[in-house]
């Protein structure tokens, strides 16, 4: 074996170390990054639901033109436009409703099936 053999065998297997790495890490990434997309989703949707609450309790004739609720609402309101600043985070988990996901088992409808 020659010297040139030995140095580009033992970048060979360096480069194939460092892929394995790379890969490894870029999956875990990936798995910390749909897990936050699925918080964030949850959150949303948890601040939705006490918007819509407080809402209803403001509309309530008891306290309705309480100026505490109101800033309380007009908060949640803003609270939950910002969250929706952070949508393509936790859209990532969704499915999107008028695109169901292919799994690949269900032949497609705009695919030309082939006649026999």
């Amino acid at each position: 074996m020659t010297r040139l053999d030995i140095i580009l065998s033992s970048l060979l297997a360096v480069s194939f170390i460092f892929n394995v790495g790379l890969i490894v890490y870029v999956r875990a990434a990936i798995v910390r990054l749909l897990s936050v997309s699925e918080e964030l989703g949850d959150l949303q949707a948890m601040v939705n639901s006490f918007a819509e609450h407080l809402q209803t309790v403001y509309e309530l004739e008891t306290f309705y033109g309480d100026e505490t609720l109101a800033n309380l609402l007009e908060h949640a309101v803003s609270f939950t436009e910002q969250l929706d600043t952070f949508e393509y985070i936790y859209s990532l988990t969704e499915e999107s409703e008028g695109h169901p996901i292919d799994d690949g088992t269900n032949p497609r409808a705009d695919q030309e099936t082939p006649e026999a």
